[in-house]
């Protein structure tokens, strides 16, 4: 059995791609974003899968972590954490932080990102999934980002 796989999680906009690459390198293993895997193996833009078909979207996400290699540093979707919490089962799981204002000013800004629940008005929407997703991501058990690099500055030698 090979190393335990390490994904980033959290919000939408809370920075977890960014933090993709530092992290591997900081770990020495390789580094795969799972939204750029989806888009990859499927053919198919997130933007219009998500909005088209949000069932077989969250199905193959689920799907595709399972299946890239074991010990490897994963960035995940931002509707992972709270979509999929077992299958995190046996993985290193860390969670991005990001406040409130900052998830709303960094999704008010991007217009590429797709809308979740077009039946209200972003800001609405915003402010339901963002407070939604903080309840359910408190039921899984991750490690918070500022803890594990206090470990891992706490290990480097003198």
């Amino acid at each position: 059995m090979g190393a335990q796989t390490v994904v980033i999680a959290g919000h939408r906009a809370a920075g977890k791609t960014r933090l993709l690459p530092l992290v591997s390198k900081l770990l020495g293993r390789p580094g795969l974003d799972l939204d750029a895997e989806l888009e990859r193996r499927h053919g198919r833009p997130l933007r219009t899968w998500v909005a088209e078909s949000p069932t077989t979207f969250r199905t193959a996400e689920r799907e595709t972590l399972g299946l890239l290699p074991q010990g490897s540093v994963v960035a995940v979707g931002g509707g992972f954490l709270s979509h999929h919490p077992e299958a995190l089962a046996g993985h290193f799981t860390l969670v991005v932080p990001v406040t409130f204002d900052t998830y709303r000013e960094r999704l008010m800004a991007d217009t590429t990102r797709p809308r979740l629940r077009t039946d209200v008005s972003l800001e609405e929407e915003l402010h339901s999934l963002f407070h939604e997703r903080e309840a359910m991501h408190a039921r899984v058990p991750t490690i918070s980002l500022a803890d594990f690099l206090r470990g891992c500055l706490a290990q480097e030698p003198d």
